[in-house]
């Protein structure tokens, strides 16, 4: 059986605006440019050895993987103090084995349809430009979902997931930047919130 190669790991922790998230972040990428793995519970991490093993912590809630950082948002009653040296620790032990943290492959560009609109290519194309850098830089990513009627519907996934301010990202920061670069836009909305 072969060894997955052990590489050296470098992991910082980064506040964020959501007091229950907490991005660690490596010294390499995790997964590609653009794309981005949300774990809102153990059963959907069936394809992410690392998210499975977070959920075994008990104050673990959900897990986002993108870039070069994993968010971890734990539960609201249980102090980062206590558990967040025991995750980095974790996290940085998995990474230094060489495992890969999600073992999902794309056959094409998960972002990008051909057959979406010139406005949803418009919409998409806006989200990934302007503000997937934006929002990951807070751990988190706000992703398309569909778009009707002038109503551009996204996900919240990680940090952005219950994130007290992201209510404000969504109307003073996207909303704005839509309406005001697409006419067809009306307005902005999360979607299972």
């Amino acid at each position: 059986m072969l060894e997955a190669e052990k590489k050296p790991v470098h992991l910082y922790m980064e506040a964020n605006p959501n007091p229950n998230s907490l991005k660690f972040v490596a010294n390499f990428m995790l997964a590609d440019d653009g794309v981005s793995f949300d774990f809102p519970d153990e059963k959907s991490a069936e394809n992410a050895p690392l998210a499975k093993e977070l959920f075994n912590f008990a104050a673990v809630e959900r897990v986002f993987i993108a870039s070069n950082f994993v968010t971890v948002t734990k539960k609201a009653d249980i102090p980062w103090e206590t558990i967040q040296d025991h995750i980095r620790n974790h996290i940085k032990e998995f990474l230094s084995s060489g495992k890969q943290p999600v073992t999902t492959q794309f056959e094409q560009d998960p972002l990008f349809d051909e057959n979406d609109s010139e406005t949803v290519k418009k919409i998409k194309g806006i989200l990934d430009e302007y503000i997937r850098p934006a929002v990951e830089q807070d751990g988190g990513a706000i992703v398309f979902h569909s778009f009707q009627d002038g109503i551009v519907k996204v996900l919240l996934q990680g940090a952005c997931s219950g994130c007290p301010s992201s209510t404000i990202t969504l109307k003073a920061g996207i909303e704005n930047l839509l309406t005001g670069m697409l006419e067809e836009v009306k307005g902005v909305e999360a979607e299972g919130v």
